[in-house]
């Protein structure tokens, strides 16, 4: 549904206008009942992720991912004897 506004109710009501175009409505405004001027939303330089698990599928893990390598084990526990800190 199109949203058409004169230019003195759109004076007043800019915002709530410019929301409505953001999402995805038409907005146009006119002069004398005649249509001047179309509202639409810039289109942004990079991609908003709006919603949580909006990438799901398309990150991928390691089948190893949780598994701790044992030389890194051996490091934290302090038992690596090729570590001359430990």
């Amino acid at each position: 549904m199109a949203i058409s506004v004169g230019m003195h109710e759109a004076k007043t009501t800019l915002s709530r206008l410019v929301d409505a175009a953001q999402s995805g409505e038409e907005v146009v405004i006119t002069r004398r009942g005649e249509p001047v001027v179309k509202l639409e939303p810039v289109p942004s330089a990079k991609p908003r992720v709006s919603l949580y698990g909006s990438l799901k599928g398309q990150i991928k893990m390691a089948d190893d991912f949780d598994e701790l390598p044992e030389d890194i084990l051996k490091a934290f526990e302090g038992d690596d004897p090729d570590d001359p800190l430990c």
